[in-house]
């Protein structure tokens, strides 16, 4: 038997090295689609895609709000760089200016170490893979805590729409019990109408044409008949568990198509207000299915 997930989930992961101090945070919600949004700083805007990647390896539909947070413990690795050709240009250009200017003094280092950019500190690129090895483990245990919170709420979820779906298939079967009780009722009706005419002669064969043409619109077998299969399909997608949260959407407006059909159609007090009970029950199912994955 499959496993029923909700939409709605929350993780958290953290850790400390040496260097980094890392912490994961995982949330989500219902939607129609999977939806991934990633908060992380800037300057490991690289590690993204990652992380991407690891939320569709567990989620296959719902907003998923992934948070990463990074803080150095270490002070970066710097270098310094010391560009000679422009320091070479720099000079040329001094002496070019001093003759031409008739410029006295000499030029020296301090000066050319004043220019721009002949001088450059530089931080050491960071090794993305090695802070991935450190961050992946605690991506994929907050989105294993995700998933457990989703399973547990979602076999709360089963069982509340199972239970309500019995409850739809009982109230079909009564309405479609009842509609043969409907048709002779209406003969009941007709006949005792006819009969507080007193002697008024009254042709058997238009009154039974009557009666027919009234069992024929009023005939709602084949929407009972695919509601049957409507709640044993619902039955039989809880049961396989999984991504089904569209399918039992699908189905349940095809549930309303039907039952809206019948009420439209059964000219009759009790079959009305089972319609009613049914389409209570459908509403509060598919407010339920909208956070089914």
């Amino acid at each position: 038997m499959g496993v029923v997930r909700s939409m709605t989930g929350f993780g958290h992961a953290g850790a400390q090295s040496a260097e980094h101090r890392l912490a994961v945070e995982v949330r989500t919600v219902n939607h129609r689609f999977l939806d991934v949004a990633v908060r992380l700083p800037r300057e490991y805007g690289a590690l993204e895609d990652r992380i991407r990647r690891a939320v569709t390896q567990h989620i296959e539909r719902g907003r998923v709000d992934v948070t990463v947070r990074i803080d150095r413990l270490t002070s970066p690795v710097r270098g310094v760089h010391v560009d000679t050709h422009l320091a070479h240009a720099y000079y040329e250009a001094l002496k070019e200016l001093r003759r031409v200017l008739r410029l006295p003094g000499s030029i020296d280092v301090d000066m050319l170490l004043d220019l721009p950019d002949v001088l450059r500190v530089e931080q050491a690129e960071e090794d993305l893979d090695a802070l991935w090895a450190a961050l992946a483990p605690l991506l994929d245990a907050a989105l294993r805590q995700v998933v457990a919170m989703r399973e547990a709420e979602g076999a709360a979820l089963a069982q509340d729409l199972a239970q309500r779906a019995a409850r739809v298939e009982a109230q079909v079967e009564a309405v479609a019990g009842r509609a043969p009780e409907v048709v002779q009722a209406y003969r009941r009706r007709l006949e005792g109408r006819l009969a507080e005419w007193g002697d008024l002669a009254v042709d058997p064969q238009r009154v039974a044409a009557e009666v027919a043409l009234m069992a024929e619109r009023s005939d709602i077998s084949e929407e009972c008949v695919r509601l049957r299969s409507h709640c044993r399909q619902f039955r039989e997608l809880l049961a396989q568990g999984g991504p089904v949260g569209r399918r039992l959407d699908f189905l349940l407006q095809e549930m309303h198509r039907e039952i809206n059909t019948i009420g439209a159609k059964a000219a009759d007090l009790d079959i009305a207000g089972r319609v009613v009970e049914v389409k209570a029950e459908l509403e509060k199912m598919r407010e339920q299915v909208q956070n089914v994955e």
